[in-house]
């Protein structure tokens, strides 16, 4: 499988995420719910940036 396949890019934002809710629930269950809070502005912030950032550029025809 090439590192370039949009599956294996799919399958490794899928475990990516899946560490981040982990982590989420983890403080969650902890009682630190501020600590996820926290954490999900930071994520949303990115995310919303890294959004922008692609609506802005769009995808590029191949050569």
């Amino acid at each position: 499988m090439a590192d370039n396949d949009p599956r294996s890019i799919l399958k490794l934002w899928a475990l990516v995420f899946l560490v981040l809710a982990v982590i989420a629930a983890i403080y969650g269950m902890a009682g630190d719910a501020a600590g996820a809070v926290r954490i999900s502005l930071i994520l949303f912030a990115l995310f919303l940036a890294l959004m922008a950032g692609v609506f802005l550029i769009g995808r590029r025809p191949a050569a």
